[in-house]
């Protein structure tokens, strides 16, 4: 048993699915850093429209990501992954041979269609110990955060050198990139749960809806990647406005974004080491809030969007990094992919939502009060942060196996989730450890035999 900190599987994993997923938002964010500027050169363009291009994406995962994550509740991780892959990598080429901003929002749809982030977040979740899954969900949304980091950079450069259908091209690759990742890096695992909490039935959906804590996630996500989507329909054109060439933005972005991830860091110190993690959620909520004022308030000058953007990216990658740890030591046994599936779909739906929001904002009352809209949402969002309860842990225990194939690994994790006191298992076949499985076990330590679980696995 290993309890001190990540083991080689858990390492292996989080870097994998972390890249795969990073990969994929760094197709997914290059757009926002020049979409503002390059889109008034496509037919039909208008700021509504230019916000619905932003966010179209976002709707159709949010659509899409409940009913992925059930199936990769069913049918496992990777099919389902893969699948999603494809059809993201139709809908950049769709985009990339549009020459309408119609043809942009059809493809950006068609690349939301392919809703792998819940199951993704369920195969981390599967792939790590409880208390070690902090350390793997924070390690996905850092390089969700790195990859905005290189969205910001890589955006204006490629858009400069190859136009708006550069972008889509260069995501298509990304997209087969992620594609080779995920068949042959990401760990096989085997995922078992209670009879009947396996695959969420539509009744349980609705009680994941409904539970108190996880809608307080569920709604944050919401208004953080509302907020973000609705900030880029104006952002880049305040840049240009302060004197700072599109294609030069990159030189902002860099320094901003960086200064921003040393700055998260006395968030994660403290909530960690000082087990404060409400106080911190909360504290980042209002850095957030204050942030979208600033911008609202302060000159369109050029070093007061630096810093107010610093401040806003400081909240945001923090947020960003501990919500999906915080939502998958909430979730219920076995129903991680859906409840992940909720979570996704409400993160898409607010990137929707605010390019929705941003562009009519924009045309009827002036680019400025976006940021006032998003700052009154985020306020909102603060008051609901108060109302979080303090996190429960269950004990988790982590075990080496003489299991040596696919089909003994489900029988055996089949045995184990009917023993007493054995709350969720998952065994992990990985092909490169002697091909034996690694058994992870989360655990209500009054009422499991520990011995008889060794026991059976060793048997």
């Amino acid at each position: 048993m290993s309890v001190s900190g990540l083991n080689r599987i858990e390492k292996r994993a989080a870097f994998s699915l972390a890249s795969v997923f990073g990969v994929r938002m760094l197709g997914l964010f290059m757009i926002l850093p020049v979409f503002a500027i390059y889109g008034e050169q496509l037919a039909g363009y208008s700021p509504l429209w230019l916000g619905i291009a932003i966010g179209a994406y976002g709707l159709t995962q949010a659509l899409l990501q409940i009913p992925m994550g059930i199936l990769s509740d069913k049918y496992g991780r990777k099919p389902v992954i893969l699948a999603g892959l494809v059809v993201f990598l139709i809908g950049s080429i769709v985009a990339a041979l549009s020459t309408s901003i119609y043809g942009v929002v059809v493809g950006r749809a068609l690349q939301g269609m392919g809703a792998i982030a819940s199951a993704i977040l369920a195969l981390a979740a599967d792939l790590s110990r409880e208390e070690q899954r902090p350390k793997v969900m924070a390690t996905i949304g850092m390089f969700i955060g790195l990859s905005f980091t290189f969205a910001m950079i890589l955006g204006p450069i490629v858009a400069d050198a190859f136009g708006l259908s550069g972008l889509f091209w260069f995501t298509g690759l990304l997209t087969i990139l992620a594609m080779l990742m995920i068949q042959f890096m990401v760990p096989y695992s085997v995922n078992k749960a209670p009879r009947g909490d396996s695959v969420a039935l539509p009744e349980q959906i609705t009680k994941l809806i409904r539970h108190p804590q996880l809608s307080r996630l569920n709604w944050g996500v919401f208004i953080l990647h509302m907020a973000l989507t609705a900030c880029f329909v104006t952002l880049p054109k305040q840049f240009v406005a302060s004197g700072l060439a599109l294609e030069n933005h990159w030189q902002i972005y860099l320094p901003t974004l960086l200064g921003s991830f040393f700055l998260m860091v006395p968030f994660m110190i403290i909530a960690m080491k000082k087990q404060q993690e409400k106080p911190m959620f909360s504290a980042a909520v209002a850095l957030l809030s204050l942030a979208l004022f600033l911008l609202w308030l302060l000159p369109s000058g050029f070093w007061s969007l630096v810093m107010s953007v610093v401040l806003f990216f400081t909240a945001f990658n923090y947020l960003e990094a501990t919500m999906p740890s915080i939502l998958s030591r909430l979730a219920p046994a076995g129903v991680k992919g859906s409840v992940m599936g909720i979570y996704s779909s409400s993160q898409f739906l607010g990137a929707f939502v605010g390019g929705l929001i941003g562009g009519f904002v924009a045309s009827h009352y002036g680019e400025q009060s976006i940021f006032l809209v998003m700052a009154v949402a985020s306020l909102l969002w603060l008051v609901l942060s108060f109302g979080m309860q303090k996190l429960k842990k269950s004990k988790s225990f982590s075990f080496t196996t003489g299991i040596h194939c696919e089909e003994k690994a489900e029988e055996v994790a089949e045995l184990l989730i009917n023993m007493p006191g054995v709350i969720e298992a998952t065994l992990v076949h990985d092909e490169l450890a002697d091909n034996n499985a690694v058994a992870y076990l989360k655990v209500d330590d009054k009422t499991v035999d520990l011995q008889a679980v060794k026991a059976l696995l060793q048997s």
